[in-house]
């Protein structure tokens, strides 16, 4: 669907390093149109979206993006939930071989628009349902609005054009332009857990390549499958591991705005969903929202990212669900799969798997300044190369030299791959918790605490401690409080019950019971959020 002719689209010669190569994310989707025109790509509520036609409406709102001045190279913020809008949006933004950048729509207004400044995007789409947050980057930054999707005429305060509107009238392009494999496809800022987010730079090679081996090589996608969409569009696993790649295998996306487990449910009786993607909390609770007594349906594969997933929660799924969960692991600076359990290759519960098709992945000696690699059942830093690795931070050349080192990209996390070559994540090296001068990483302690049946979620912290450095904290919700219990009492049992369980310096001497646990955009507990919350309280106490 490339066309060799792009001053048809953009009056430009196609923008690349001089090198003759060509490849576009467009592809993802124009591929499935022209082979299956007819085929379902996206279901989302009452609306169905076939390939052929989804594929014309994207060329229609490129070629309007285009007559408001989007041109090659050009960076525009999207906003927007898992809505049909946001496909039509991203691609359109591709077809023009302009560049996305996503912006989670959990953000506050200031937050936004740190992404909107700092990646220089100067147009930004703007989802009916997201107007307000798209109004608030804007007055911030001085980018211009473009409404995406029908807007009540009572929110047409400002003189914003509507992208839908305008693409209902204006003729599809004919192709998308032609783009160099090191071309930048998509900005995703990270969660940044220290300072202000850094916008890793996602190439057309990284997210065509991540989207194919995900699909033909570790997932084994068929066309026939429907995937529920509801890891959100605007992380790179629910963008890269739900859309491109349900995409690239011509197979039908089932949207889910906002995820909601019994909705889920319903949705995947409703359309036959036979692969669901998701983050531990939403295995957690769909489990949770599933009646005890109720037949569940099969789903043919399930994949797990963004966090460890519990062996208990994954036992437990894979039975009411008669399916198998491949736990894997990645980053936004890894497009975002690194490594999955692959049937082809062997699959292990409580690992994240082998390194996908093409890419590498070490465990290295953390804290030397040069990758000096370790040998296998040796805890170390994860290292991965290979075609998923990002291009580097944006404007951020000092973050990108310590990322990138001797030709990998340091991950910050700990790992160590066995005998068999299966990859385990210990933990961040930001959430290693020193305890008397020795390491407790978290999630071995997490994986413990939810085998207590009176816990349904737990997070554990180190919190600062003058005599030992640090203490480790669970911070815990219910899964049940029997008359008469209070949280102390049942925090008394927890300490008792991990005390005869884990060694003296892992178990926590603290737990601390909260109504929930603080989720970021992509799901992820955070971690700092719930230590910074309760130091704080800590101290207001004592000045009481």
């Amino acid at each position: 669907m490339t066309t060799n002719h792009p001053d048809t689209v953009t009056g430009e010669q196609p923008m690349g390093t001089g090198s003759s190569a060509s490849l576009s994310l467009a592809s993802v989707l124009a591929e499935p149109a022209r082979r299956t025109p007819d085929a379902p790509a996206v279901l989302e509520g009452p609306e169905r979206v076939e390939y052929g036609e989804l594929w014309e409406q994207v060329r229609r709102h490129a070629a309007a993006l285009r007559d408001l001045g989007v041109t090659a190279g050009d960076r525009v913020a999207l906003v927007a939930p898992n809505v049909v809008d946001f496909v039509r949006a991203y691609y359109a933004v591709q077809v023009l071989g302009a560049v996305v950048v996503p912006v989670p729509v959990l953000l506050v207004a200031s937050e936004a628009a740190h992404l909107v400044s700092d990646s220089g995007a100067r147009t930004i789409l703007g989802h009916s349902s997201q107007l307000e947050l798209a109004r608030g980057c804007a007055e911030r930054t001085g980018a211009n609005v473009v409404t995406v999707g029908d807007v009540d005429p009572r929110q047409r305060k400002y003189d914003e054009p509507s992208l839908t509107e305008l693409a209902a009238e204006t003729e599809p392009l004919s192709g998308f332009v032609t783009r160099a494999p090191q071309d930048e496809a998509v900005v995703f800022y990270t969660s940044g857990t220290t300072g202000k987010p850094k916008g890793a730079v996602l190439t057309q090679l990284n997210m065509v390549m991540n989207a194919t081996v995900n699909a033909f090589d570790a997932n084994d996608t068929d066309s026939s499958d429907r995937v529920l969409g509801c890891l959100p569009l605007f992380h790179v696993f629910g963008q890269t591991v739900s859309m491109n790649t349900t995409f690239r295998a011509g197979a039908c996306l089932v949207l889910q705005p906002a995820f909601d487990p019994a909705q889920a449910l319903q949705l995947i009786r409703e359309h036959g969903i036979t692969q669901f993607n998701g983050v531990p909390t939403m295995f957690g609770r769909m489990l949770e929202a599933a009646p005890s007594d109720l037949r569940l349906p099969s789903l043919r594969l399930c994949v797990s990212g963004g966090a460890a997933l519990p062996v208990s929660v994954l036992e437990r799924f894979n039975e009411r669900f008669d399916t198998r969960i491949l736990e894997g692991y990645g980053l936004s600076e890894t497009s975002p799969t690194a490594t999955v359990n692959q049937p082809s290759i062997g699959t292990r519960a409580g690992t994240v798997g082998h390194p996908l098709w093409g890419v590498e992945v070490e465990i290295a000696e953390p804290d030397s300044e040069r990758i000096e690699l370790l040998p296998r059942g040796t805890r170390g830093e994860v290292v991965v190369r290979g075609h998923n690795v990002f291009a580097g931070y944006l404007g951020n050349p000092e973050a990108t030299r310590a990322a990138l080192v001797d030709g990998w990209f340091r991950t910050g996390d700990i790992g160590v791959r066995d005998e068999d070559g299966f990859l385990s994540i210990v933990d961040r090296k930001k959430e290693l918790i020193i305890r008397n001068g020795y390491n407790v990483y978290p999630r071995e302690v997490e994986e413990l605490l939810l085998e207590h049946p009176e816990l349904a979620q737990v997070a554990v912290v180190g919190l600062p401690d003058p005599t030992r450095g640090e203490e480790v904290c669970a911070v815990a919700v219910h899964a049940k409080l029997s008359a008469g219990d209070t949280d102390q009492s049942v925090s008394d049992r927890v300490v008792e019950w991990a005390a005869t369980r884990l060694a003296a310096h892992k178990y926590p001497r603290r737990v601390v019971f909260t109504d929930e646990l603080p989720l970021g955009p992509s799901h992820k507990v955070l971690k700092r959020e719930l230590r910074d919350r309760i130091i704080r309280d800590e101290q207001h106490a004592s000045r009481n």
